[in-house]
């Protein structure tokens, strides 16, 4: 009987001592609240000393933290619910048959150092109608080369949006194109008006918002596009006469308009995309306008499609709002936009008290790029003046004085075809989802400058650029070397970005760097950037009637089919969304323009936090990696890549499918590590097939067959 008791006791002891324990929010929250942050699971593993499987189990709910790691992951969710309280609204995950309620008037934010930073006022404004369609299904085909349905429209899902969305369309008519249809009446003026106009689209009839993507950004921008016959009824040319700088001559009636009541440009002036604000004061807050205009190529065809600009209003209207919903309200470019996204979702400053003057100061944003850092003498282009100040005008660096980390552009060399190889028919690509995206994603950069050292131990978890031979290292000939963008075998001394490498460790290859520049403050600063690329490319794919469900030969037949019945809407949204990814990447280091440029003279892209050549290099180097990864994989099942570019890869094969020629394993699934079909980012896709008669006179004249297997070049069309 006693021994029952203490049983029952310790039973009841063990109870209360886990109700007493520190609550934790459901898992589905834990996971927001550290994405939220931009915080990886490796870093918060790193954190509370626990391996990173732990962190996932712990997101998943599968376990349970307990003491005395609970208390100290608990008192991590409650800062972090204080820092992000609410869930951001997801454009992507959004259901389709909910809508946005109707708004409600902001709580007052805290004052900030730089008024211009300071979000504009906002006025409450009804819910819009409730949109109850659905996005339509996609039957299912059961091999790829069966014949495809026939296709029915397929209509982007009712977004949210807050007000009368972020942008509006105008025709030259008195309405203004708004989100799901919606025609907004125009102020008499405003038609012919410039400063009327963006008069109006700041006041509360308008009601044009985009909500901040991070607590400490601010709101977007009002977006009025104009079409031809709108620019016209303003008083703009139908072209730009000035062709080298693409912009109104300062003299134009129309900036004479606009400073007469008091508007500003930024300095790029009044272009394609102008920037029309006044400066901020305490009462008036952030008055700024972003104009599109399409006449003079605001939307590139290489990057939206090629009559995306030709558009009727209303379908304009729906197209942009949804890129706007799922990426952001475009601001110039998709390379602009892309790098414009990266400072919505990691802003560099916030409003902090000062306890001392109890005044709000700006302060920086852990993790974010705070402000602008020179790069490595080779991390920088020819142009930098780190550069001018090192070597002759005229000279040429070499592998060990320059940073070489690009995208491939190989060829196999036609002698090292095997028989086998040229009995085989034709010449299959394979091209990688989103590449670029997917080697942003949990990549730890650079986030403060570069400390050069000699000598330096290899870390591979250390962003930077390291000065090491990798001559020695043997690889198979018909495979691209990893190591450089042509793909041959380095011969001698280079700098190698950390992932280049890391993977030469991988290798088996013992790493030795004689000198480095190395930046020990890092993270993971593309995280969230990715995620938002990411779930607007899954969504728009979906509403394209492509998922990640489809079986592989469903796939490859629902990718066929869009090919052949483009999307008038979702389908430039999609092209814009992969031009964002690989835009914004390059943006990361900006080239001088202009003809009036003078070399090692600096140029205005230096002054941005975000030019940071060692993150794009960062970038190029794990998406080479990536490919090389997956093209050792199937090497060791006996297939070579001919030719690869970029992210595409071409193969021989018996058949014109891709999976007639990736491998299987025994029980019939995909290699493990090597390239597998699906739309998921980093899966890969059918991009084109040819003749193997065609692929070898391609080799022979020394042309890559993977920029011309989709029968065209793909570099020109902006892949």
């Amino acid at each position: 009987m006693p021994d029952e008791q203490e049983s029952l006791f310790a039973a009841v002891d063990a109870l209360l001592e886990e109700a007493a324990q520190d609550p934790l929010p459901h898992p589905d929250e834990r996971k927001r609240l550290r994405e939220a942050a931009g915080l990886s699971q490796d870093q918060i593993a790193k954190a509370l000393s626990v391996r990173r499987e732990t962190v996932t189990s712990w997101e998943t709910g599968r376990t349970a933290p307990r003491a005395p790691k609970r208390a100290a992951y608990a008192r991590l969710l409650e800062g972090l619910s204080t820092l992000h309280p609410d869930p951001p609204v997801n454009a992507v995950n959004a259901p389709a048959s909910k809508q946005p309620a109707p708004a409600r008037p902001p709580a007052p934010a805290p004052p900030t150092v730089n008024a211009i930073d300071a979000p504009a006022s906002k006025q409450p404004a009804p819910a819009q109608p409730s949109a109850p369609s659905a996005p339509p299904t996609v039957n299912a085909v059961n091999a790829v080369n069966a014949p495809a349905p026939a296709r029915t429209a397929v209509a982007a899902r009712p977004v949210p949006v807050e007000g009368n969305g972020p942008l509006v369309v105008l025709d030259g008519t008195d309405k203004a194109h708004a989100a799901h249809g919606l025609l907004l009446p125009l102020p008499p003026k405003a038609r012919t008006d410039l400063p009327t106009l963006i008069a109006w689209a700041l006041g509360p009839d308008a009601d044009l918002r985009s909500p901040r993507l991070h607590r400490n950004g601010k709101d977007g921008d009002p977006l009025l596009v104009l079409t031809p016959a709108a620019a016209e009824a303003l008083g703009l040319p139908p072209t730009l006469e000035d062709r080298r700088t693409l912009r109104l001559p300062d003299d134009h009636p129309t900036l004479k308009l606009l400073a007469k009541a008091k508007w500003q440009l930024t300095r790029r002036g009044f272009g394609p995309w102008p920037r029309i604000y006044r400066p901020a004061t305490p009462t008036t807050g952030r008055q700024c306008v972003q104009l599109a205009v399409l006449p003079w190529g605001a939307l590139d065809a290489r990057a939206w499609g090629e009559h995306t600009a030709e558009l009727p209003a209303p379908e304009l209207a729906a197209l942009l709002t949804t890129y706007a919903a799922r990426v952001l309200t475009p601001r110039g470019s998709t390379a602009v936009s892309g790098l414009e996204l990266m400072t919505a979702l990691r802003p560099p400053t916030r409003a902090a008290r000062n306890p001392e003057t109890n005044t709000w100061e700006s302060a920086p944003v852990a993790g974010s790029l705070t402000r602008a850092v020179d790069p490595a003498p080779p991390e920088a282009p020819d142009e930098h003046p780190v550069v001018a100040a090192l070597y002759p005008r005229a000279h040429q660096r070499t592998p060990d004085q320059v940073l070489d980390e690009e995208a491939y552009d190989w060829i196999r060399d036609p002698q090292l075809l095997t028989d086998a190889e040229c009995a085989r028919a034709h010449a299959v690509g394979i091209d990688v989802n989103m590449a670029f995206a997917a080697a942003a994603n949990r990549l730890p950069v650079g986030i403060g400058p570069a400390v050069h050292t000699r000598s330096p131990r290899f870390d591979p978890k250390t962003p930077g650029c390291w000065l090491a031979d990798l001559s020695s290292l043997e690889l198979d000939p018909r495979l691209p070397s990893p190591f450089t963008p042509n793909g041959h075998p380095p011969t001698g001394p280079a700098w190698y970005a950390t992932p280049t490498l890391a993977y030469a460790q991988e290798l088996g290859h013992p790493v030795h760097a004689t000198e480095a520049w190395l930046r020990p403050d890092h993270g993971p600063y593309l995280d969230a950037w990715y995620t938002r690329l990411r779930d607007a490319y899954m969504a728009t794919m979906a509403d394209l009637g492509v998922t990640s469900a489809l079986p592989e030969p469903e796939f490859l037949a629902a990718m066929a089919e869009l090919q052949e019945h483009p999307d008038p809407v979702l389908k430039p949204v999609l092209s814009a969304i992969k031009s964002t990814v690989k835009g914004g990447i390059g943006k990361l280091r900006e080239r001088p323009q202009g003809a009036a440029y003078r070399p090692g003279e600096p140029w205005p892209a230096l002054e941005r936090p975000t030019w940071r050549p060692d993150i794009r290099a960062a970038v190029i180097s794990t998406a080479r990696v990536n490919m090389h990864r997956k093209m050792n994989k199937l090497a060791a099942a006996g297939l070579h890549p001919i030719a690869v570019l970029s992210d595409c890869a071409v193969y021989l094969s018996d058949g014109p499918s891709p999976l007639d020629f990736l491998p299987r394993t025994p029980e019939g699934k995909p290699l493990p590590g090597g390239f597998r079909l699906g739309v998921s980012p980093g899966m890969v896709k059918h991009e084109g097939t040819q003749s193997l008669l065609w692929a070898v006179e391609m080799l022979d004249q020394g042309l890559n067959p993977a920029r011309h297997i989709k029968g065209h070049d793909a570099a020109a069309d902006g892949e």
